[in-house]
């Protein structure tokens, strides 16, 4: 779980400074969607093992 939340940050991170700086707005599209989708693995994969 320790590096599904590590991942989450990240991602996050990048997604900040994609939109904080006008020419990486693609970093911050990309940081999204691995946000996104790093979220939803890791809510199926605790849903799976409780």
């Amino acid at each position: 779980m320790g590096i599904i939340i590590g991942l989450l940050v990240i991602w996050l991170i990048l997604s900040i400074v994609g939109f904080v700086v006008k020419g990486l707005f693609w970093l911050a599209i990309i940081g999204l969607v691995l946000f996104v989708a790093t979220g939803v693995w890791g809510w199926l994969k605790r849903r799976a093992s409780v």
